[in-house]
């Protein structure tokens, strides 16, 4: 057995029996409902992980398609809550059971999935944005509505019988959502390393199926449903007894809900945004963000568990609804410069444990600020909801609000293109601080004490906004450079909705964090490696018409628009801002001005679907790094056997493989003929051979902005040249400036993962 899974069984069971001693203990009965709730939030984040993944492969990862999926998955949940509300008023079927069928609808879901999309994927990958949007809402609807109306079910069984909204919600909540947290660090530690997408999901299913299992048991030996039952219903009230329990007006507290839900993923999405270009983008950073994301918001839960159980004063409880809005605000805004603060401690050549303790900072910082946004919710339900009611079907109104603000929350990307960072963020301040206000008066238990408080708290907001301004001018620096700066630094940085690129002094670009090139095209000063693309003509006789997916710096693709042959390049590039950086660089401001140059904003893969009829001689891709997150979709068998069906005979694919012999190998699994130059790689149907005398003679017709590439007449330059087309084999691969032939290849490379959509390479080994 793998020893990070022997770690996780052992950790779960060792909780397991602590809880059962305490419960023996204290001579209370094992919370089984909350037991199995933890384990329903377990496989509920591994298929939002898959299933987001796998539509993204489908759909494009480009913005207008995450938008999509994202907020598809989150109506769902609203639309599953509402129906669990509905469902939680009747009384022929117990709450408990009624979760368990979803449980267990969700597991025959999950098992045929993939498949699902897949065949779905078929019809209306080539569609347009609507009908992609219509698409990937119908294929996760069940799913989701099936998860989102769990909670509802639940809070009706279990304010049954303790009267109390406060201690069911937020243990319900802290249950679950605290088994979603473990499951980002089991995915990220275990789950997606062993067993990829589809055993992943596998797995999810099967723990489904035995909490489904588990809950029709309960429900069936429970006498407790029955005798609740038989209890004369009341009417569900939302508003009564003002005295000291007078409970907060509903249509506020379902606008609380909704600013609440708005503003977590607001954050979630722009701590994403910073960690990740502080870390390179791996999937690991990304199951780790979350998975601290997530336990802030189970502490929250449970700190509300434990109030709701002490406090009987629900005014009390409103003053502190509207302290926590305010903290939220405050401290949510405060995340982001303090992860820029603790960069400082980050030796920028160092990315092992030695950038532990920034790190364990940064994730601190983001479950704090979880911490107060998961209080929220449940504090919402105890202050607003009357337990002598139907209370399933109001919390499921107030998770409704809290899931629509969240869907509109995604949305908050768009923003990027028009404010910068430190707008937004006071903007979301702003808010939550207006609603906090409206909370605490709307109360009318303002005492002296109280104007103090909110007086002191408003003085720190803007403390905190004044001092954080000029780390937020610099933020991106600080993040990447690390304790390099302010001696590293950039000297423009584009920020989007479809990422941030940074420019140093010295003309190096970064994408999202990591190294995406220089501005140069200079064989005879070759900085970034920029040969590569010049060797197209060494392997293909004829390449006139070519695709280039990523566009980067531009380097690449001015080289290639320029060989003497090319005739039509057409550019597939995620991110517009490279188009904004383009102009500003003279090695490379012409290429937006060629008219043999066709630039398409897409995502590559996507764009590929959606165009079956176009060939080309030649695709040309400087991919990034083979264990970013989201790069086994340009890497893998899948999207080799795709790019295959978009070449000419004799066409060739020429990609970055970024030194990863894995890559290197699955190349070689597609297609029969394989070359490669440098940590580039070749693939064809047809054999590949390198020609020198060929490649000697390209680079001398070569002609960029009117200069010849290689001046004839200089004898240094010649002797450049020299040295660059005799270039020498290497079978073993070692020698960095070196080709390698088919055979040599396939001799040296036996055994090595071939990557697919499914195990997704290296991004999460």
């Amino acid at each position: 057995m793998d020893s990070n899974a022997g770690f996780w069984i052992i950790a779960l069971v060792v909780v397991f029996f602590l809880l059962a001693v305490r419960a023996r203990r204290r001579k209370e009965p094992m919370p089984w409902i909350h037991i199995l709730f933890f384990c329903s939030g377990f496989p509920a984040l591994i298929y939002q992980i898959v299933w987001q993944r796998a539509l993204f492969a489908i759909y494009g990862l480009n913005i207008q398609s995450v938008t999509i999926v994202v907020s598809a998955f989150m109506l769902g949940l609203g639309l599953g809550s509402l129906a669990g509300g509905a469902l939680s008023k009747t009384a022929r079927v117990p709450p408990v059971a009624l979760f368990a069928l979803a449980e267990l609808g969700t597991a025959g879901f999950g098992l045929v999935s993939l498949k699902l999309f897949r065949w779905i994927a078929e019809f209306t990958a080539a569609s347009s944005p609507a009908m992609t949007g219509l698409a990937a809402f119908s294929l996760i609807v069940v799913p989701t509505l099936l998860m989102g109306a769990t909670l509802p079910l639940l809070v009706e069984y279990l304010v049954r019988s303790s009267r109390n909204i406060g201690s069911s919600v937020g243990g319900l909540y802290f249950a679950n959502t605290l088994g979603s947290g473990v499951a980002c660090f089991v995915a990220a530690d275990v789950l997606m390393r062993i067993l990829g997408q589809s055993g992943s999901i596998q797995f999810s299913a099967s723990i489904n199926a035995l909490v489904g299992a588990g809950a029709l048991v309960f429900a069936f030996r429970s006498k407790r449903d029955k005798e609740e039952m038989s209890r004369p219903e009341q009417p569900m009230e939302l508003n009564v007894n003002p005295g000291k329990n007078r409970l907060l007006p509903f249509p506020l507290a379902l606008a609380c809900a909704a600013f609440c839900g708005f503003a977590a993923l607001a954050y979630e999405i722009l701590w994403y945004r910073l960690l990740t270009f502080a870390t390179g983008d791996t999937a690991q950073v990304f199951a780790s963000l979350l998975g601290s994301y997530l336990l802030g918001l189970a502490l929250g839960s449970r700190f509300v568990e434990r109030y709701s159980d002490r406090q009987q004063n629900r005014g009390d409880g409103v003053n502190l609804l509207g302290g926590i809005i305010f903290a939220s605000a405050v401290l949510g805004f405060a995340v982001s410069p303090v992860a820029a603060l603790a960069m400082k401690f980050v030796t920028l050549a160092d990315t092992g444990t030695a950038t532990a303790p920034a790190y364990l900072i940064v994730l601190l910082s983001i479950c704090l600020g979880a911490l107060f946004f998961g209080a929220t919710f449940p504090l919402i339900a105890y202050v607003s909801v009357n337990p002598a009611g139907h209370a399933g079907t109001a919390v499921s109104f107030l998770y409704a609000a809290n899931i629509i603000g969240s869907t509109v929350g995604s949305f908050l990307v768009i923003l990027m293109d028009y404010l910068s960072l430190f707008s937004i963020s006071l903007l979301l301040l702003i808010g939550g601080v207006g609603l906090a206000v409206v909370v605490l008066v709307t109360n009318g238990r303002l005492t002296e004490r109280s104007r103090i408080g909110m007086a002191f708290g408003v003085a720190v907001a803007l403390l905190v906004v004044t001092g954080s301004r000029p780390i937020f001018g610099t933020i991106y620096d600080r993040l990447l450079f690390k304790n390099q700066y302010p001696k590293g630094r950039f000297q423009q940085v584009v920020v989007g909705r479809s990422g941030t690129i940074g420019v140093t002094p010295n003309g190096s670009v970064f994408g999202g964090g990591v190294y995406d090139g220089r501005f140069n095209v200079d064989l005879m000063h070759d900085v970034n490696m920029v040969v590569r693309p010049y060797a197209l003509g060494a392997f293909h006789s004829a390449p006139r018409r070519v695709l280039m997916i990523g566009l980067g710096s531009g380097s690449w693709a001015q080289v290639v628009a320029n060989e003497p042959l090319v005739e039509e390049l057409t550019v597939v590039e995620i991110n517009p801002g490279y188009l904004k950086l383009i102009p500003q660089y003279p090695a490379v401001s012409s290429l937006l001005e060629n008219s043999k140059v066709r630039i398409i904003i897409d995502d590559g893969r996507r764009w590929l679907v959606r165009n079956p009829g176009q060939r080309f001689d030649a695709i040309v891709m400087n991919t990034t790094f083979h264990w970013r997150n989201h790069v086994s979709s340009l890497l893998s068998v899948d999207f080799l056997q795709m790019a295959r069906q978009h070449l000419n005979s004799s066409g060739v694919l020429f990609y970055n493989t970024t030194s990863s012999e894995d890559v290197v190998a699955t190349g070689l699994a597609v297609y029969p003929y394989a070359l490669r130059f440098l940590n580039c790689l070749a693939v064809s149907d047809s054999p590949i051979v390198f020609d020198h005398a060929r490649w000697k003679a390209v680079l001398l017709d070569y002609v960029i902005d009117g200069q010849h590439v290689i001046n004839p007449n200089d004898p240094k330059q010649m002797a450049r040249l020299d040295e660059v087309v005799n270039i020498k084999e290497d079978p073993t691969g070692q020698q960095p400036f070196s080709i390698e032939n088919n055979d040599q290849l396939r001799k040296r490379l036996q055994g090595q993962l071939i990557i697919t959509d499914d195990n997704m390479g290296t991004e999460w080994r």
